[in-house]
Formats: C-alpha cells, structure tokens, sequence
C-alpha cells in the first residue's frame, strides 16, 4: 500500500502543471506550437532524469555509490548531463524545424529543451540520495522525477518561452 499511497500523493501533485498551463494560456494561444511540442519537453526531461535516478538507485544498491562517494559521481554525472542536453537540443531542434516552426519558436523550445534535461539530470541525480538521507526508500525516485519534470519541464518552457518571445 506505500506504493498506492505514493501513486496518489503524486497524482495530486502532478496537477500543478494545470495550473501553470492555465496561468500561461495568452503565451500559449499566441504561440500555440509551443503546445505541440510540449510533450516532447517533458517527456525528455523525464527520461533523463528517470536514467540518472535509475543510475543512482542501482549504485547504492551495489554498492557503487556511497555517501562519502557521491560529491564525485555527481560531478561527472553534471558532465554527462550537460553532454545529454546538448545532444537532444540539438536532435529536439532538428525536429521542431522540420515542421516549419518559425525561428523564434524554435529557439525558444530549444533553449526549453536544453534546460529541462539538464535540470532533470541534475535533481534525478540528486533525489534518490536525498531520499536516502529522509530515510524514504530511494526507489521511489523513479516515479517522483516523472512528476516533478512534468511540473519544472511546463514551468521552464512557459518561462524561457516568455522571456524569448
């Protein structure tokens, strides 16, 4: 039942990116591409913080990752995230041209898409030792980074989609 009960506490937060789509609507309706694209954010925000969860999660179950080794896995893991953000930016703005997106979108979403992953491999990275040090079982990491770049990946979109356009 902690699963069920984690599901649902999740699901309930979830639903602030409904709100944050809902305070942006006049960004949204005036550049209503953005909304074509927005899956493709948060969903590779997801994945790859779900892959830095993932990778954590099995190091500390075997053993790899301990507290007194994580500051040095987390500095290569940046590296790898900033390596991670530049290669989909660049797959991410090579999609959202063939559609015929004008170049101020495109950059927007780009620049959306290059902040989203890296932040997800940042706190992906970050959010199964700091459930560890909470004494919650860091497993859950997995589904909590899902939800959380769900929120931030809408967030940084609508904001750098504000500030650039």
């Amino acid at each position: 039942m902690d699963r069920a009960g984690w599901l649902a506490g999740l699901l309930v937060l979830q639903s602030l990116s409904s709100f944050i789509i809902q305070r942006n609507e006049i960004l949204l309706e005036d550049h209503a591409v953005i909304i074509r694209f927005l899956t493709m954010l948060v969903g590779a925000g997801g994945n790859a913080g779900n892959q830095a969860t993932v990778k954590v999660i099995r190091g500390l179950a075997v053993g790899t990752i301990r507290s007194e080794s994580f500051l040095n896995f987390w500095k290569e893991e940046l590296k790898v995230g900033l390596a991670i953000s530049g290669i989909l930016a660049v797959a991410g703005c090579v999609r959202v041209a063939v559609f015929a997106v004008p170049w101020k979108e495109t950059l927007a979403i780009t620049c959306s898409l290059f902040s989203i992953v890296w932040i997800s491999t940042v706190l992906g990275s970050l959010l199964p030792m700091g459930l560890k040090l909470l004494r919650i079982d860091p497993a859950h990491s997995s589904t909590t980074i899902q939800v959380i770049m769900d929120i931030l990946g809408v967030t940084i979109t609508v904001s750098i989609c504000s500030a650039l356009l």
